[in-house]
């Protein structure tokens, strides 16, 4: 004991960083190992974690899941209207698509609350605004999230029946994504501005910009998705709030699909235009190719794999391949980040859109490491972006070998996101957004970091402990 006392002080503190601040402030040498009890120290949901992590049955229900997910191949096959393919915008319903987990229109934020009036007047269902938010709020119009008809959307996510849609097709499964067309910056409906100016630009993207790049999507000679998005991670792309290389990779291909076409030149030309001045312009598409690996792996009983994760402005929805179309909600967390001259948080709307399918799928937050000038956008540095990698790689299933990331020695992409990992880590995934102003029609105010709330991943470990065998779901 007494040699004990006379060595010097070595601590290993586990926990409360202050006990570990008293030790060297008494001139001992600690090392602080970061740790909290799982899941909030429930012990009931801590037992239900005990007998899921493990679990032979869901590691077996989580490789295939994920075996799934690594063999999509997603293809851009066509643009139509969304009434030819969105089967519940097909018929004489009434119904908008909107982004994140199921929500009443009372319940709205604005800039969602704006967009589906814009949408509303888009469709000619009313011919006010004043009209257009009465029709919504009566009832009488189905809003529906995209994620619940195979469609996702940026920020307000809104799809309504004439909008047209990129078709994605994975082709080793045989399943189809849609997601709307990138209307640039500025005023647009995604943010929920709804003006005339916003309007005219919507109609011009569903008649001469429709029949332009339809036509040249109908002749790509290589219409692969998963190539060119792993080339644009190459070229400083996330694929989430960085689309420029891959937005000028399918620029090339549309170009070259329309010479020797038939397309009115002076229509092409608009049209190309358009894209070429749109950095944003590939992010869509991204979405819907995400959106199709995901699903591939959806529907696997007993996995925890998570195919789902969107925000509508007020609740943060997940859902997990093992436990069908049950959402899991929380309200959204803030975004931390920078905001554009003369703006703030308190003019900021909660995190909204269906984008973090991107993230879902190893890619925007997770992939930052790849986007060392997404950094200057979002907040942070280029270690915290590689940093964020790394750690994303503790509650991920694996690795995906088609997309690399060069500054990490061209490992993969963090990716299959395991509820199971998140509950039992306590490490939330990584978020990268672009922030919209909480009013409608003013438009993005800023860009920065945030994470999908525990409480989702904690109900989710709960829900799918239920659907199994008592003996494989409680530890008890």
């Amino acid at each position: 004991m007494k040699t004990l006392f006379a060595e010097d002080l070595n601590v290993i503190n586990v926990g409360l960083q202050g006990f570990a601040d008293n030790v060297a402030a008494a001139g001992g040498t600690v090392t602080q190992l970061s740790w909290a009890p799982p899941v909030g120290a429930n012990a009931e949901l801590g037992r239900t974690l005990a007998g899921l992590v493990g679990n032979p049955m869901v590691e077996d229900a989580n490789a295939q899941a994920y075996a799934r997910y690594l063999a999509a191949q997603p293809r851009l096959v066509d643009l139509v209207l969304a009434r030819d393919a969105i089967a519940g915008l097909g018929g004489g319903e009434r119904r908008i698509l909107h982004s994140g987990p199921p929500i009443g229109w009372d319940d709205m934020c604005g800039p969602q609350r704006g967009a589906i009036t814009g949408a509303i007047l888009y469709e000619g269902w009313a011919d006010s605004l004043e009209s257009a938010e009465q029709l919504a709020g009566s009832g009488s119009i189905a809003l529906d999230p995209c994620h619940e008809h195979g469609a996702v959307g940026p920020m307000a996510g809104i799809i309504s029946p004439s909008m047209p849609v990129w078709v994605v097709e994975n082709t080793e499964h045989g399943n189809r994504t849609y997601c709307n067309l990138n209307e640039g910056l500025g005023k647009v409906l995604r943010f929920g501005a709804n003006s005339p100016e916003v309007l005219d630009k919507l109609r011009w993207l569903g008649t001469e910009f429709f029949t332009v790049i339809q036509a040249a999507v109908r002749r790509l000679e290589d219409a692969d998705l998963k190539p060119l998005m792993a080339q644009a991670l190459h070229m400083g792309d996330e694929l989430h709030n960085r689309n420029a290389a891959a937005s000028g990779l399918l620029f090339k291909r549309l170009t070259l699909a329309l010479l020797g076409s038939d397309v009115d030149r002076g229509a092409m030309e608009r049209a190309l235009r358009f894209v070429a001045f749109n950095d944003h312009f590939f992010l869509n598409i991204s979405m819907a190719a995400n959106k199709s690996m995901s699903d591939a792996a959806h529907g696997v009983p007993g996995s925890s794999m998570v195919t789902v994760m969107s925000r509508n402005g007020v609740n943060f929805g997940i859902r997990l391949s093992g436990t069908g179309g049950q959402w899991f909600q929380a309200p959204a967390n803030p975004v931390d980040g920078l905001y554009f001259p003369g703006y703030s948080v308190e003019d900021a709307a909660p995190d909204l859109g269906d984008s973090a399918i991107t993230e879902t799928n190893g890619l925007g937050g997770f992939a930052m490491a790849a986007s060392p000038a997404i950094v200057q956008f979002v907040g942070g540095t280029p270690a915290d972006a590689t940093a964020n990698s790394r750690r994303m790689l503790s509650i991920t299933l694996g690795a995906n070998p088609a997309f690399t990331l060069p500054a990490l020695n061209f490992g993969g992409t963090p990716a299959g996101i395991d509820a199971v990992l998140v509950a039992d880590s306590g490490v939330l995934p990584i978020i990268n957004t672009g922030i919209a102003h909480k009013e409608a029609g003013i438009g993005q105010i800023g860009a920065g970091i945030t994470t999908a709330p525990m409480q989702c991943f904690s109900d989710a470990i709960a829900a799918l402990a239920a659907t199994l065998p008592h003996e494989t779901g409680d530890a008890s």
